[in-house]
């Protein structure tokens, strides 16, 4: 391999130019910001970046720290984000990254070259042909808005916005009533905090979740999922959680909340230790969803109705690819058909790390798919026929409509320890093996080996 192109230096782009710079595979990774960390770098100047002030992270730091570079020891459970954006800074700095990386350069087309190769084009209109493309621009930077727009959304005469524009408390939340729909991570902690400023915050919701707490029996809540545990029946492993959970904080409907239509498991976990308490200081009230916008009052499904100062709009993000066009790559409806989420089956060399929403963090997955690549573009591990791996993306997509709630957020949903025990079997899935394998078989089916 001559050249990789690597698009976006966010937590899983460094994580791809640490790989290639230990592999000594040359690469360029080019930035749009002046700085690497993407999401975790708050009001990152690439205009990317989600991050809230008040943000701390909601898988625990062991579970999130990259293998090759571990976060500091003296680093709480669950670190706020500039310490984060300093970690990945040591990061950077400690693999000697930073000047490989192009900051303030933004990549605006990425399309199919002669030879199996890609051209690259930058904001400066400058053109480079690499021999393949690490796509790691992130997911979580697109806002999605409602999908129809609510009746009356658009006439709303209060203030909305995005969560991903949510940045901290300010005046317009003092003494005003709120409205924050959804039940993510992101709306529990953007209902909890406004609800200290707001005269009422209000937290409507589509469908009721099962909110676990940071801490589960004096640990962090995900590292009870261990990868022992991990090759249990899945079956088993959600009955002694959720009886563990139970036994924490009871029912949801306990608090106020609607009794979740899906069991433990079948949706992206919603993490806040703050949200029950809340609601049961009478600061945050459980609505259900919207069925329509009058002027200010937001009128309910139930059929009750709030005047409402600011909606906050916590209806998740769509994966978008800026500089590939829909015939390179269309994530319509965010579905992309990806082998082990990472490669594509029809454009050679276009790969895509971090692309994946993980019960756990994406940091360490980001790390072993770079491995994994880096495998492949050094020639030791073979990928397989593109009919093959387009069967078992199908194989892949049941099992996904199967397991979780339809929705546009599980639509690159993994379990973080069966999804890395994958790509070690990816990893293991050598060249010189497949070839003698194939070879045998010819041999075995080949008249001369019965004759």
């Amino acid at each position: 391999m001559r050249k990789v192109c690597i698009v976006g230096a966010g937590s899983s782009g460094i994580a791809a130019c640490r790989v290639l710079a230990a592999r000594g595979i040359d690469f360029d990774c080019y930035e749009k910001g002046s700085d690497v960390g993407g999401n975790w770098r708050y009001d990152n100047d690439n205009g990317m970046s989600s991050a809230y002030r008040s943000l701390f992270i909601n898988t625990s730091r062991r579970m999130m720290q990259y293998a090759a570079y571990p976060m500091p020891e003296d680093y709480p459970d669950y670190p706020h984000h500039t310490q984060i954006a300093r970690y990945f800074d040591d990061y950077v700095d400690h693999f000697g990254l930073r000047e490989r990386i192009t900051f303030n350069t933004e990549v605006t087309s990425v399309e199919p070259a002669a030879g199996d190769r890609w051209l690259v084009t930058l904001d400066d209109r400058t053109a480079h042909t690499y021999e393949a493309v690490m796509v790691a621009n992130g997911h979580h930077w697109d806002p999605r808005w409602p999908e129809p727009p609510f009746p009356g959304q658009d006439s709303f005469e209060g203030e909305q916005l995005h969560s991903h524009h949510y940045r901290e408390p300010d005046e317009r939340f003092r003494d005003t009533n709120v409205l924050v729909l959804g039940i993510g991570n992101s709306a529990t902690d953007i209902a909890v905090e406004t609800s200290r400023y707001s005269r009422m915050t209000y937290l409507a919701m589509r469908r009721g979740a099962h909110v676990l707490p940071k801490y589960l029996q004096g640990k962090p809540v995900d590292e009870m999922g261990t990868e022992f545990l991990s090759r249990l029946p899945f079956w088993l492993i959600r009955w002694a959680f959720s009886r563990a959970l139970k036994q924490a904080q009871g029912d949801m409907e306990a608090y106020g909340l609607p009794k979740p239509d899906h069991k433990l498991g079948e949706a992206h976990p919603t993490i806040s230790s703050e949200l029950l308490p809340g609601i049961g200081h009478g600061r945050i009230k459980v609505k259900p969803n919207i069925g329509r916008i009058s002027g200010k009052t937001v009128h309910f499904v139930d059929g009750s109705s709030v005047e409402i100062d600011t909606i906050v709009w916590c209806t998740g993000y769509r994966i978008t690819f800026p500089f590939l066009a829909p015939y390179v790559v269309d994530p319509a409806d965010n579905q992309i058909a990806l082998y082990r989420r990472v490669v594509h089956p029809e454009r050679p060399g276009l790969y895509f790390i971090g692309l994946v929403q993980p019960l756990g963090a994406i940091m360490p997955i980001a790390e072993l798919q770079s491995e994994w690549i880096a495998d492949v573009l050094e020639g030791r591990v073979a990928l397989p026929e593109p009919d093959e791996m387009r069967k078992v993306i199908e194989h892949e997509h049941r099992r996904m409509r199967k397991r979780y709630v339809a929705s546009k957020r599980h639509t690159i949903q993994v379990d973080f320890h069966p999804y890395t025990r994958m790509l070690r079997r990816e990893r293991a899935r050598k060249r010189g093996v497949r070839r003698a394998l194939a070879e045998r078989s010819h041999e075995l089916r080949s008249p001369m080996a019965t004759g």
